[in-house]
């Protein structure tokens, strides 16, 4: 079923968050900070995989979503959506149904073995590829799957992702010629926490400080204090 309401973006960006508060998805802690992929330490961490298993939680974010891109991109733009491994499977899956659109998905790297497909699913070449991830920080990930499929023969114009980091801009995706839709930000996230007051000041103060400048507080916490974005 194709999706045909616009609700606000605030609204969206608001609800989406507390979604991710209600299941439990948000995890805040400055006394012993997070590590990332990226050797970043962080005061915060979400698991967007935690989504799929709540049904009407679920069913609503790719409604948010679907409205995004129909908005933001167009009616007609895309001829499939694309999965990230792993995370984006589910969710590019959730996405082609709402929108008609059929689905692939991409690995990480070719398979080793078999055919040695990188790509899963029809894409002829020339198709207009939308490639959907849960969430992404600065891009890195979501453009190896990006990569992969330019390289075989598919038009990437366009990411989503349900949840973006937005502590480091949009530059990677500018570079990439890639324009980036997303649902909610930290800053969503941590706007609910300040409301109900879900946390002391002092790790409100830690996150926030965190969101202002990453790599600073990383480096002050035992993690990396520079990244190639």
């Amino acid at each position: 079923m194709i999706q045909t309401t616009f609700p606000d973006r605030a609204v969206m960006a608001e609800l989406v968050a507390k979604m991710l508060w209600e299941i439990k998805a948000v995890h805040f802690n400055a006394a012993q900070p997070y590590k990332l992929a990226s050797g970043m330490a962080s005061p915060v961490y979400i698991d967007c995989r935690k989504l799929l298993s709540f049904p009407r939680i679920r069913s609503t974010v790719m409604d948010f979503a679907a409205s995004t891109l129909l908005r933001d991109a167009g009616f007609e733009q895309f001829d499939c959506i694309a999965g990230g491994e792993t995370a984006g499977i589910p969710f590019a899956a959730l996405l082609a149904d709402r929108l008609g659109l059929p689905m692939i998905y991409v690995r990480k790297q070719p398979k080793g073995h078999g055919r040695n497909a990188q790509i899963e699913g029809n894409m002829p070449e020339g198709s207009r590829v939308l490639v959907i991830e849960d969430l992404t920080t600065a891009g890195g990930s979501m453009f190896k799957f990006i990569d992969a499929v330019r390289a075989a023969g598919g038009i990437v114009d366009h990411g989503i992702a349900l949840f973006f980091y937005g502590i480091f801009g949009q530059q990677r995706f500018d570079d990439g010629k890639v324009r980036l839709h997303h649902i909610a930000t930290w800053r969503n996230v941590l706007a609910v926490a300040k409301e109900r007051q879900l946390f002391d000041d002092k790790t409100l103060e830690e996150v926030e400080a965190f969101l202002d400048a990453p790599l600073a507080w990383s480096g002050r916490n035992g993690g990396v204090s520079e990244l190639s974005l």
